[in-house]
């Protein structure tokens, strides 16, 4: 009887414990066993987009100048859209500003 017992709850064990274990090996999360605990892989995350998508972003991002920025690491330079007023619309908004906008704008930028 217990001969039956032991063939029976060895593997069973053995797989109670391997399972999880096998788990991650398609997931982006691996045990490292150490202090860390899990290690992240992004190259066995699964992508979205489909091979045509990922082309022609690349080609956008050739065509618009980001791409140089890019492959070096670098941050793209937001496009400058101004502020849509024009220069005579500000000095007016500076001209009808109350005292007490004057005051804030004042002690905000430090002007006279």
């Amino acid at each position: 009887m217990s001969n039956i017992r032991a063939n029976t709850l060895v593997p069973l064990l053995a797989v109670a414990l391997v399972a999880p274990s096998a788990a991650f090996a398609n997931s982006d999360m691996h045990f490292s066993g150490g202090e860390a605990g899990y290690t992240f892989h992004p190259d066995h995350v699964k992508g979205t987009k489909t091979r045509a998508e990922v082309l022609r972003e690349l080609e956008q991002a050739k065509a618009d100048g980001s791409y140089a920025y890019l492959k070096r690491g670098l941050p793209v330079p937001s496009r400058n859209v101004g502020s849509g007023k024009t220069r005579e619309e500000v000095i007016k908004e500076l001209e009808n500003m109350t005292p007490d906008e004057r005051a804030r704008m004042n002690e905000l930028y430090g002007g006279s």
